[in-house]
């Protein structure tokens, strides 16, 4: 019985390898896009602060928008104060 050529049995074991870590990446995007679709069924805001629903806002994002209408008000209420022009 004589053995198989060097060159086969390496390309082979680099198909397997290549075989086994995709399919690992692919179940890694499949979960990936499994928790994207239940953040969206949610309505967890997104990093550019959009949501699903609009009329859906988490408290803790109203209060970041509250506060940030304030600081706004807060720098144009000092600009008139200092008689800078808008």
């Amino acid at each position: 019985m004589e053995m198989a050529d060097p060159t086969v049995t390496i390309a082979l074991s680099v198909l397997a390898g290549l075989l086994v870590v995709a399919a690992a990446l692919l179940h890694a995007w499949q979960g990936w896009l499994a928790l994207k679709r239940s953040e969206l069924d949610r309505g967890i805001p997104r990093r550019d602060g959009g949501t699903r629903d609009p009329d859906r806002i988490p408290p803790e994002g109203a209060a970041r928008i509250e506060i940030a209408d304030l600081k706004e008000r807060i720098r144009k209420l000092e600009a008139i104060a200092n008689g800078v022009d808008l």
